[in-house]
Parts: structure tokens; C-alpha cells; sequence
């Protein structure tokens, strides 16, 4: 099992998940983090840290999606073990639906590599 980053991440990325992670499984996308699955030893601390609920077990059900981008992205973004300064308008977007067909960028976080 692992956690997995779903789509109330994008344009949100608050970070609190970032500093309580034990494993620095996580990696910085544009617009939002992903957890890289082979990293992640399902501690679970990562889930009630995060602000936007968006962080869930791989277990729960119509996750396939999230895992797939979770794995595809954590290899191509670059790691962060610290939390940043989430968007000015995160709040705005929290909760807002069908954010990754208005949003997900395959960019990593600007100014990485």
C-alpha cells in the first residue's frame, strides 16, 4: 500500500505533508506534489496534515488515476523535503472541481534542474 496525491492538490499545494514525512517521498510538480509509491512506507502521517484532503490510501476505491500520476510524475520532478509557500490563491481553489482538466501542468516545480 502507499499514499497517493489526488486532484485537490492542483493549485492548492499547501506542503504541510512535506514536512512530516519521514521518507521524503514527495516531489514538486508546477501545481501540485505527488508520492512516489516505491518510496512510500504507508505511515500515513502525510494524510491528516494536509489542509485540502487530497492525500488518500491507495486503497480506497477510483484511485488508479492518481496512482498512475503519482508514479509517472515522482520520477521526473524533483524532490522537496521542506515546505514552501503554497499559491496566494489556494484557498480559492480548494475544493473546486474538475481541477486537472483545467489545471495539471507536467512541468515540475520552476526553477528545478
Amino acid at each position: 500500500m502507499t499514499y497517493v496525491v489526488t486532484e485537490n492538490c492542483i493549485r492548492c499545494q499547501y506542503m504541510d505533508c512535506v514536512e512530516v514525512c519521514p521518507v521524503d517521498c514527495f516531489y514538486a510538480g508546477e501545481n501540485m506534489l505527488v508520492i512516489n509509491p516505491d518510496e512510500c512506507i504507508d505511515c500515513g502521517v502525510c494524510e491528516p496534515e494536509c489542509p485540502a484532503e487530497a492525500i488518500l490510501p491507495d486503497t480506497e476505491p477510483g484511485l488508479q488515476r492518481w496512482l498512475d500520476l503519482n508514479a509517472t510524475f515522482a520520477p521526473k520532478w524533483p524532490n522537496i523535503t521542506r515546505k514552501g509557500v503554497p499559491p496566494a490563491d489556494a484557498d480559492e481553489h480548494n475544493g473546486e472541481p474538475d481541477k486537472y482538466e483545467k489545471y495539471f501542468s507536467p512541468a515540475p516545480v520552476p526553477g528545478a534542474g
